[in-house]
């Protein structure tokens, strides 16, 4: 059964400076460490980690929110897309990034889970503190 995972995470930075560092191919993977490119347009698509993931994106709100379909590479052809929200909300020390990942196959959900801390929040914090 599929699962959906939330996360909130809080950085020492602007909304607007996590939509961006989401949404650029170029500072994307320089915050990551692995290749993506990623149309800024809704209904453009985006791959990330050198093609291990991949989606479109359906809705965007600059500096707000994203909404994409999202699939791994390694997913059998049977598991529908899961369904990427990213909001990013104001807070007195920064921002926090809210992610709800729904529809993320069981077999996928315990490495995803932990994955979004090891492939993203870890590496963004240490790029947001060497571009200060």
């Amino acid at each position: 059964m599929p699962r959906t995972i939330q996360q909130r995470v809080s950085f020492r930075a602007s909304p607007e400076a996590l939509y961006g560092l989401y949404m650029s191919s170029r500072k994307h993977s320089a915050a990551t460490g692995g290749p993506a490119v990623l149309s800024r347009k809704v209904g453009g698509r985006f791959t990330a980690w050198g093609g291990q993931l991949r989606g479109k994106t359906i809705a965007l709100v600059p500096g707000r929110m994203i909404v994409q379909t999202w699939r791994g590479s390694n997913w059998k052809k049977r598991d529908a897309d899961s369904i990427l929200i990213l909001t990013f909300e104001k807070t007195a020390g920064g921002a926090r990034v809210c992610l709800v990942h729904a529809n993320v196959p069981d077999a996928h959900a315990a490495g995803i889970t932990r994955g979004w801390h090891t492939y993203y929040w870890t590496p963004w914090r240490a790029y947001l503190r060497r571009s200060r």
